[in-house]
């Protein structure tokens, strides 16, 4: 037994890598306000509409030449075993939760997300680490728990009530849905991808239905509430690769693409 939770500690110290920032060399409290933004030498006159509905007391949202500012602690806007007894925000862990060995932490994120996003000329694959946040300024992961392609069923048992977890720097994550955000709405927008395409719930806006066009990435072109006249978005779904499957579009600063700092 003493063996067995040895190895489930270590499993989930080496889990969820965030050290990879793209395009870097450093690389219960639920606001239903706007993040209306300003930030520090941005504006937030030309915010497309999409970006208006991130939560304005996790982040400041506002626009820098070419790309949309995300500035976020990237903490949650909802209760969790991870902020640790004696937290306000603390709860004790769901029937059959594992608690990882991690807390979250305050962190410092600037999110550069493309203002028009395009579509690369070849679709590339996702990193570990952030590869784009949510309307409440939490980081979305990838499909992986860690180097080499480590599925994420051993780290399962780790997600808190809202399906996210810190990983061993403090950084608090999502990899699949953001069900705290979804739970009045599951077509909802919940977030972007660094690649400046936005992140949808599981339905469509236009019927509430489940998209069976899905690309290899979760994505498709599709019309929804901000963007009427179609854009390519991705969606949360409940198998493989949850979130975003890779980026359609650009990626790293040099080219103009999305990336953050932290």
């Amino acid at each position: 037994m003493k063996n067995k939770i040895l190895i489930l500690c270590i499993m989930t110290l080496m889990a969820c890598d965030s050290s990879t920032t793209m395009g870097t060399s450093n690389a219960d409290n639920n606001s239903d306000g706007t993040g209306t933004g300003g930030g520090s030498g941005g504006n937030n006159s030309d915010l497309p509409i999409g970006f208006t509905k991130f939560i304005d007391a996790y982040t400041d949202v506002y626009v820098s030449g070419d790309y949309v500012v995300v500035e976020t602690t990237g903490v949650p806007n909802h209760n969790s075993p991870y902020w640790g007894a004696g937290h306000p925000n603390y709860e004790s862990p769901h029937s059959g939760m594992t608690v990882n060995p991690n807390t979250i932490t305050t962190q410092n994120f600037k999110f550069y997300i493309p203002l028009t996003p395009n579509a690369a000329s070849s679709v590339s694959s996702t990193p570990l680490g952030s590869i784009g946040v949510s309307l409440s300024g939490v980081p979305f992961f990838n499909q992986y728990a860690g180097p080499n392609n480590q599925p994420l069923d051993n780290e399962i048992a780790t997600f808190d009530n809202y399906y996210g977890h810190p990983q061993q720097s403090g950084t608090y994550h999502y990899h699949w849905e953001p069900t705290y955000l979804t739970l009045a709405d599951n077509s909802i927008l919940v977030g972007y991808s660094l690649d400046g395409f936005p992140v949808y719930g599981p339905t469509k806006q236009t019927d509430g239905q489940y998209p069976t066009d899905l690309d290899e990435l979760n994505g498709h072109t599709a019309v929804t509430t901000e963007y009427p006249d179609g854009i390519y978005h991705y969606h949360a779904t409940s198998t493989v690769p949850y979130l975003i499957g890779g980026f359609r579009g650009q990626i790293g600063s040099s080219g103009g693409g999305g990336y953050y700092t932290n």
